[in-house]
């Protein structure tokens, strides 16, 4: 289903364009919650159904970091409900971080208890924004995916995932977006994908699609306060350059993100 994104404020942002050195970041923020050791996911639990007063102040730590990018995709938010304060994370950390244009994809209504969900935050206008239910056994995976004009034409691809823990619905989804963007130029596939480089890479269906990874190193990025599994990734396609990638160090979340700056190359 195809969804306008959201203007959070009107006049000038609509005179925004990205720039030609464009900052992107990939997060999974776990709906605010700053887990920093295993045995919270036990004793903190009651973070994922109840409001923590909290959150307020770790999501603005969030949204000072954000202030630093043009193309922000977000897994784990929360659309506004009982956990969250009923405060839409995404509209709130795009007010924050004075990022024009966001769009939230619910993926799963639990009513008034949780809306769980991606998010999307932009200094630019997307031209389209689609947002797609991947495949999955168990509904609640989505893609945002929004292009973006470039001056010359063809436009910047952003696809933004949160894929599934299991591995047989995981390979459903990668195939989906293998079949849906095979070898598309001016790609950028990004989010938590809940599985290796080399997984992803030499042994999924992504493998013949030319996509390569933005960080020259492989980056663990959970758990966040000692890394040691390569969850989040940042696959660009060929034709985009990239000038830097890490994954940060912030323990705003029980993963961390990912920072890339690119350009097109000519």
């Amino acid at each position: 289903m195809s969804a306008p994104a959201v203007a959070e404020t009107g006049g000038s942002a609509d005179l925004e364009r990205l720039p030609k050195r464009i900052r992107l970041l990939s997060f999974n923020i776990q709906s605010g919650i700053p887990t920093q050791r295993y045995h919270e996911y036990v004793t903190g639990g009651w973070r994922q159904v109840l409001h923590d007063p909290g959150r307020p102040f770790n999501l603005e730590r969030i949204a000072a970091m954000l202030t630093d990018y043009d193309l922000v995709g977000l897994q784990e938010v929360d659309a506004g409900s009982l956990r969250s304060g009923f405060l839409n994370q995404v509209a709130f950390l795009a007010g924050r971080a004075r990022l024009p244009y966001w769009y939230i994809q619910r993926n799963r209504r639990l009513g008034r208890f949780a809306q769980h969900g991606n998010g999307l935050l932009s200094r630019a206008a997307p031209r389209q924004l689609e947002d797609a239910a991947l495949p999955s056994t168990i509904p609640g995976r989505g893609a945002i995916i929004a292009e973006f004009p470039i001056d010359d034409g063809l436009p910047l691809l952003l696809v933004s995932v949160h894929l599934s823990l299991g591995f047989r619905a995981r390979r459903r989804q990668l195939a989906w977006l293998a079949d849906r963007f095979g070898r598309r130029s001016r790609l950028i596939l990004m989010g938590d994908m809940n599985t290796s480089r080399e997984m992803l890479l030499e042994r999924s269906p992504l493998a013949q699609c030319g996509l390569v990874p933005a960080l020259t190193e492989p980056a663990c990025t959970y758990p966040s306060w000692r890394p040691r599994q390569e969850l989040d990734h940042v696959l660009v396609s060929s034709d985009l350059r990239v000038h830097r990638a890490e994954a940060l160090p912030c323990t705003f979340s029980d993963h961390l993100p990912l920072a890339v700056e690119l350009s097109l190359s000519h």
